[in-house]
């Protein structure tokens, strides 16, 4: 998941007198992405837009791209300087960057600042799909909302979360790794065994790689998975190319659950308003991590592995 993005519009604006870059592939820091962003939405008039950015709603049903996914990102450069995959010991030091795209993408969105926290995964997704707005936070498993519409297969594009922070031009798009199988210790050696079964199956048969790759659009990232079976997914090759060019892929960090991340969200929409102060935001991100995920390891009986993070 990253920043995905229409190489139409944003190729048609490089043409212009007033345009800071000369075409997409300028894109390659948050400095350009920024000039960009605001440059589009000064000429948005000109460019038949309605904002640079789709708008970053923190509504229910769409909040988990900003709450969840996209704070995952200063995560990610604080712990990579601690050099492990987990700590409990966040203060949220690059969250300044985040503050950064944050503020850009309501500044240069179509939804006024006070109207962010309704703002809908639905609504926002169709301003993309429909080719009113050129930015778009998401990831690859948007696809299935965008195609058909009013965006070609071939002017999708993904860049990374671009947001400042220290040796993010080595990498590219994120990765959820949080979501895993999982096979109950307690079940019986018959229906642990059938389980195993059937998770091979599931990336190895024809009917298994068909469902995940061709019907659900997912990326396929299997050694059992060939070239024709990779998804029919534009956005999969679109996050690739980073790989291809030799950029490394962000680890998206272990959250403590989903009372994180709606404290974050909330904390959000006070800012976004004007109702609550930033430093909110970072202690719902920060002050209260080390106390949910000690909650989680008193009832799980576990915590996230410690692993080395270069």
């Amino acid at each position: 998941y990253g920043i995905i993005y229409n190489k139409k519009i944003v190729n048609e604006y490089a043409k212009k007198s007033y345009s800071v870059i000369k075409s997409a592939d300028d894109i390659t820091s948050w400095d350009v992405l920024k000039k960009v962003a605001d440059s589009m939405q000064e000429h948005k008039d000109d460019l038949g837009l309605d904002g640079a950015f789709s708008t970053p709603g923190l509504d229910a049903s769409d909040n988990y791209r900003f709450a969840a996914h996209m704070d995952r990102i200063p995560l990610f450069y604080e712990l990579k300087d601690l050099g492990k995959t987990f700590s409990l010991d966040i203060t949220g030091k690059y969250m300044d960057h985040y503050k950064d795209l944050w503020d850009t993408m309501v500044k240069d969105s179509p939804t006024e600042a006070s109207l962010i926290g309704s703002g809908t995964y639905e609504d926002s997704t169709a301003e993309f799909s429909t080719g009113t707005v050129a930015f778009y936070p998401n990831g690859v498993w948007a696809y299935s909302q965008i195609k058909d519409n009013d965006v070609a297969d071939e002017d999708l594009g993904m860049l990374p979360y671009y947001m400042g922070n220290p040796g993010e031009e080595d990498y590219g798009p994120a990765a959820v790794y949080d979501a895993n199988w999982a096979i109950n210790k307690n079940a019986s050696d018959e229906d642990k065994q059938a389980s195993l079964d059937f998770i091979k199956w599931m990336v190895t048969s024809d009917t298994g790689k068909n469902a995940i790759a061709k019907e659900m659009g997912f990326a396929a990232p299997f050694t059992s998975f060939g070239d024709d079976d990779q998804p029919a997914n534009p956005l999969v090759a679109a996050a690739k190319e980073w790989t291809d060019k030799g950029k490394k892929t962000v680890y998206s960090a272990n959250i403590p659950g989903q009372q994180w991340i709606d404290n974050v969200s909330n904390a959000l929409v006070e800012y976004t308003q004007g109702t609550g102060k930033w430093d909110a935001v970072v202690q719902a991100l920060a002050g209260t991590w080390k106390t949910l995920w000690e909650a989680y390891e008193q009832s799980s009986g576990m915590l996230p592995p410690e692993d080395p993070l270069s």
